[in-house]
């Protein structure tokens, strides 16, 4: 009953306003690209790799752009050990697949120990954060953000250097600006922006 009311409001609008209903209702739908793409081993989805956290260079394979905002996906590299202060997502799931080296990864109150080959799930509002382990080698990770959220742009403009010389309350503020807020120490080695 209730979207019957809804699709006669929208006919009578668009009737008020003279615009074709069709073309409503599709300005109301997202549009996707229809074909797929092929990032090779390495590369970035737009050639720019972003480089943060004290030399880890992460590569867009999924664009927040490709999906609406539904998904993000990177890969990244990591050279020093260490990683980001706890912290938690508002609205986002986040998942870790580890094709190189070791990771210690924290979900809540579990501690994981991930290796080549491993993958670990954190859902959205339960704290998290991760530490590569080991010596200098590099290590690679694939991580996914759904939805995407603002941590493509976040990413960007760490990567950008717009972060260099903030104040933690200023960094604080950052984070909640891009849906996700510090709320503990990292595991090992904070890696600063």
């Amino acid at each position: 009953m209730k979207r019957n009311i809804f699709i006669r409001t929208l006919i009578s609008a668009t009737a008020v306003l003279a615009i074709p209903f069709d073309g409503l209702a599709k300005g109301l739908s997202k549009i996707r690209e229809k074909k797929g793409y092929k990032i090779d081993s390495g590369a970035d989805r737009v050639q720019k790799p972003m480089h943060l956290f004290e030399g880890d260079t992460f590569y867009t394979k999924v664009s927040t752009a490709d999906t609406d905002g539904d998904l993000y996906v990177y890969e990244s590299t990591r050279v020093k050990k260490g990683g980001p202060n706890l912290h938690v997502h508002y609205e986002q799931d986040e998942w870790w697949y580890i094709v190189e080296g070791e990771f210690q990864i924290k979900v809540g109150d579990q501690l994981f120990h991930a290796k080549s080959g491993d993958s670990v799930f954190g859902p959205r509002g339960v704290p998290h954060a991760f530490a590569k382990i080991g010596d200098d080698t590099p290590a690679k990770m694939i991580t996914t953000f759904q939805p995407a959220g603002k941590m493509e742009a976040c990413f960007q403009a760490l990567s950008d250097g717009l972060m260099k010389g903030k104040t933690e309350a200023e960094l604080d503020e950052f984070r909640k600006q891009h849906g996700f807020e510090r709320v503990g120490p990292p595991l090992d080695y904070y890696k600063k922006f």
